[in-house]
């Protein structure tokens, strides 16, 4: 039995607002007309990443409801097609193919876990699908399918590492991650610009454990005896999916407080929050592009549309949904410029094209297929959110590749000119996947 969801096909309902209550059928504005456009929808819905997931899934409807109360694209109505790939990393490819040849969807929003984008990825070069992909990530990476609307290293890891060496004075450091590609990938990264920065090896710790870790008692006890050295000492959590619930249970049972030793998580967010009594997390750090909590016109709007989407006064917003709305946009303006919905065509007109973000600024599509972002750092508060204690001066562009890991200083990405996503600026020669 397939673990998918019936396409969802989602309409204009309402009158276009046009006279009063009570008008005939006749009367109603019918909606775009036409072949949909379908948008695929490639998000866990159950298994450990779900409590993270389906919200992405959630705001991808939103928009797609949106779009066609304004008339669709292209004089076209949208169609939503979800399928659940279940935590299961080797089931995203098989749900990937499924959407791009068997439902033939025009574009999809997706992922969470690198693990699972690394999954898919064959599978959309191949059909020459586009993947809006909504999580900060590590980098390391650039293909021409795929617009990284998450953050790369340089957007979230490396500022969230200067922000606790600068500003609060940290000496020791525990990379504590999830066992699979982004924790290992960022922590080599870090674990290069802190020693580049001066850090002893023996002020390192790097720790990773199986996704849905629960039973933390041992790991926290030993962070505590790591922190005990007479060091200002932090923890650098790229922990993922529900294991956090238990890691941040297990430090207010042993009493790390953010006084003692401060976590900063780079997938730690409002609705992860949500689940969990914060009162003895407050002072705790995150590292994202957005916070609910950001004062802007566009971010209540946005919040004020979601709460009545879903029609639950209390449910948040986070990082990766302002990153799929930012997709989203991006992705509707490519298709007006274009005229259609042809990947190529939508690609070719992706770079360049900007389109605001929710917190006052705005988001570029750059050559290397990465985003412009901001950066903030926010403490977690009693309620629940996070109060941005620090922010970058304006954007940020992505890098794809790390400016501090061997090989990769000398990489570069840029589908405008060099059509190349792993271009060596030293052999001038594309190893990777390329498009003439």
């Amino acid at each position: 039995m397939k673990l998918r969801y019936a396409a969802l096909v989602i309409g204009i309902a309402a009158l276009a607002g046009c006279g009063g209550s009570g008008g005939d059928a006749a009367a109603a504005d019918p909606g775009p007309e036409g072949d949909p456009i379908k948008v695929g929808v490639l998000h866990s819905l159950s298994g450990t990443m779900a409590i993270s997931e389906t919200t992405l899934k959630d705001t991808v409807l939103m928009m797609v409801e949106e779009q066609n109360a304004k008339g669709g694209l292209l004089g076209r109505p949208l169609e939503a097609v979800v399928v659940d790939p279940a935590s299961d990393w080797p089931l995203f490819a098989e749900r990937a193919r499924e959407l791009l040849e068997s439902e033939q969807v025009d574009v999809v929003f997706g992922c969470w876990t690198s693990v699972s984008r690394k999954s898919v990825l064959p599978v959309f070069e191949e059909n020459n699908g586009l993947l809006f992909y909504p999580v900060q990530y590590e980098g390391e990476e650039s293909s021409r399918n795929v617009i990284y609307t998450g953050a790369a290293p340089n957007q979230q890891a490396i500022p969230a590492i200067d922000y606790l060496m600068n500003e609060v004075g940290i000496e020791r450091w525990v990379l504590e991650g999830t066992d699979y590609v982004y924790p290992r990938t960022t922590n080599r990264i870090l674990e290069a610009y802190l020693r580049q920065k001066g850090v002893a090896e023996a002020d390192i710790s790097i720790n990773y454990t199986p996704f849905g870790h629960s039973d933390w008692q041992t790991r926290v006890a030993a962070i505590r005896r790591f922190g005990s050295a007479g060091k200002p000492t932090a923890v650098v959590s790229t922990i993922n999916g529900d294991a956090n619930v238990p890691f941040y249970l297990e430090l207010a049972n042993q009493e790390v407080s953010a006084d003692d030793i401060p976590v900063v998580a780079f997938s730690v967010g409002e609705e992860e929050l949500s689940g969990l009594d914060t009162a003895p997390l407050v002072g705790h750090l995150a590292a994202w592009n957005y916070f609910q909590s950001v004062d802007s016109p566009v971010n209540t709007e946005f919040i004020d549309e979601w709460k009545a989407f879903v029609g639950d006064p209390d449910r948040t917003t986070n990082d990766p949904m302002e990153a799929h709305y930012i997709g989203f946009n991006l992705w509707a303006q490519a298709v007006e410029k274009a005229g259609t919905t042809d990947v190529d065509a939508v690609i070719e007109a992706l770079p360049g094209t900007e389109t605001p973000n929710l917190t006052g600024g705005v988001a570029q599509v750059l050559p290397n297929h990465h985003i412009t972002k901001p950066v903030y750092i926010g403490e977690v508060q009693a309620n629940g959110q996070f109060d941005v204690v620090w922010q970058t001066d304006g954007t940020v562009p992505g890098d794809a590749w790390s400016d501090y890991l061997p090989g990769s200083e000398d990489t570069e990405a840029d589908w405008v000119t060099l059509n190349c996503g792993n271009y060596n600026t030293e052999t001038q020669v594309c190893s990777g996947q390329n498009y003439e």
